[in-house]
Formats: structure tokens, sequence, C-alpha cells
């Protein structure tokens, strides 16, 4: 996910876009000073399932409890952009980047709130049939971020908002970058994506103070995980 899937600051509270994109949605019952518990249903190893950091572990990495989470089991549509030619930085996590021809595939959204959020995580892994089709999609998604300053995003219900796309780094399987929406109060999304065999990952870290790190951080440890 991406802001495909983060909400659009509106002062104090922002509309959560990923109820339009993720398919089940669960609200987590515990108290604000206690980190999520790991209790669910088991996960199969080797599964990209797997993959994904549970709740508390997210949680710790961000410094504050996520205690609504959203999942996917498919890429959400790709989402308007102005110009269309952005269209990969609008929504790094739609079918404009995870093409057909994935094997498996999973998002998972979790946040503070369930209706206003002060901070958004996502994690997102697409499997592919071989390593080199996994790196074409790594590389449209690569390519796109370069080709794409700024944009519009026009995301169904949620309004139009300007957004400012920076890549901070980039190797053959590594990628970070920056989006800021234009007039949102800092809100910002710290994005990371991992090319690891024949899965291409990333983490996403939306709130209004730096949240490089824990984006970093989650999507090294998604990606040991995927190994």
């Amino acid at each position: 996910m991406s802001e495909d899937s983060v909400p659009a600051r509106r002062g104090r509270l922002w509309a959560v876009l990923v109820t339009a994109l993720l398919l089940v949605a669960a609200a987590g019952g515990v108290v604000w000073w206690q980190w999520p518990n790991n209790d669910g249903p088991p996960v199969v190893a080797g599964t990209v399932q797997a993959v994904v950091l549970p709740a508390a572990d997210v949680s710790k990495a961000v410094g504050t409890t996520l205690n609504a989470l959203t999942r996917a089991g498919e890429p959400a549509p790709s989402l308007s952009a102005d110009p269309p030619g952005c269209s990969v930085a609008v929504g790094p996590a739609t079918t404009v980047v995870y093409q057909g021809g994935w094997t498996a595939f999973v998002s998972v959204a979790q946040q503070d709130a369930t209706d206003s959020a002060d901070h958004t995580v996502t994690q997102t892994v697409g499997r592919y049939a071989s390593a080199d089709r996994a790196a074409e999609v790594f590389g449209t998604l690569a390519d796109g971020l370069r080709a794409c300053p700024s944009a519009v995003r026009d995301a169904s219900g949620a309004g139009a908002s300007r957004w400012t796309y920076r890549v901070d780094s980039a190797t053959d399987t590594t990628l970070s970058w920056t989006a800021v929406q234009d007039q949102g109060d800092g809100w910002a999304c710290y994005r990371e994506a991992r090319l690891t065999g024949s899965s291409v990952l990333q983490s996403a870290v939306c709130e209004a103070g730096d949240g490089r790190p824990a984006a970093r951080a989650i999507a090294d440890r998604m990606a040991e995980r995927a190994r």
C-alpha cells in the first residue's frame, strides 16, 4: 500500500482509504498502553502471509499501539493521477505495479485508530513465478517513481490531494522514497521496497513525524522472512 491505501490528512482527521481497498477489517481489543498480542490464525511458513510482521512487532517499530487491521488478498485497482504518467507514484501497491501473473499476494494495513489515525503502516507482498518476473515488477516501481516528482491523486471517495515524491536511495534490490502531502501539516509516507528472490515487498509508515527508520526496519525484517 501506498498513497493508494493511506489517508490524506485533513487537519486532525483523515479519510481512511484502506477500507476501499482492503477486503476484511477487524479492530483489535487492546487498551492503549498495551502492545497488541500476536494471537490470530496460524500462519503457514513459506507463504506470503508469513512475510508480514504481526501487529505487536509493527507497533514496537513505530512506537505506538496499532490496534486496527485490514487485509487484502489481491492488489487494488490503479488510481487516477494527474499527470497520468504518475500512476505508479500515486498507487505503488495497486495493479499498475503488481500486474497480472503474481502467484500469491497479501497487503495488510495497521493503524492506531479506526476512523482517524496518527500512524498508519502498510505491508505488501507479491510473489511471482520467477525471479526475472519479480525483477520486472520492481523495475516498473522504480522507473515510475523516478518519473514523477509530484502529482494529484484522486482516489474514490476521498477527494483530490497533491503529493510530492522523492526517491531517497535505490539499488537493484532496494528502494526508499518519501511521499509528502502538500498542505498536509507534515503528513508524509516513508516507503521502502525490496526485491527478494521472486517476491516484491513494500512497507510504508505514514505519520506527521519521521517514519523513515521504522519503515526501513520493517522492510528489512520482511525481507529476512521472505528468504
